[in-house]
């Protein structure tokens, strides 16, 4: 099991599909969402896996995950298993410096939310930011895909930008 370092922030706008050197569609829906653990599947592009993670430490910045790829016919039904709500995103990647930001379009009751999450390799590092990142929500439950799931950004009554 690995330990989980990342951040997560807003972006400003659009100028990341520009800059990004691939992206997927990817479609997840939870086994478990209950605080302190979660169990997601997840299909991106033609691909599918299993994931488990951990409670969150050190206010939201890190955690454990174990992750393993499944056979995508499997992933299918597992998916008819899952909590009711599906995540939707297009996922975009894109170099800064030395890391690789990825970045979340969000598609149905998620849209019109976008984030960005740098993973580190330590607490203490910090990433060269592109120009595109708005305010950090490490930590903020709100922006779980788990929460994202149960309490759709489009119902939300109050938005952070």
């Amino acid at each position: 099991m690995a330990l989980e370092i990342e951040r997560k922030f807003l972006v400003l706008d659009d100028s990341y599909k520009h800059e990004a050197f691939s992206s997927s569609h990817i479609q997840q829906g939870y086994i478990c969402s209950d605080r302190g653990r979660t169990v997601r599947i997840r299909i991106r592009d033609e691909h599918a896996f299993i994931t488990i993670k951990g409670p969150s430490l050190d206010g939201g910045l890190s955690r454990y995950e174990f992750e393993q790829e499944i056979p995508l016919d499997d992933a299918r039904k597992l998916m008819t298993l899952c909590e009711p709500g599906v995540i939707d995103k297009t996922r975009w990647l894109v170099r800064s410096g030395e890391h690789t930001f990825e970045v979340d379009e969000f598609h149905g009751d998620n849209a019109p939310l976008v984030m960005a999450e740098v993973e580190l390799k330590t607490r203490s590092e910090e990433p060269k930011m592109p120009h595109f990142i708005g305010k950090e929500v490490t930590g903020d439950r709100r922006y779980y895909n788990s929460q994202l799931r149960r309490h759709p950004y489009s119902q939300w009554t109050e938005t952070v930008q």
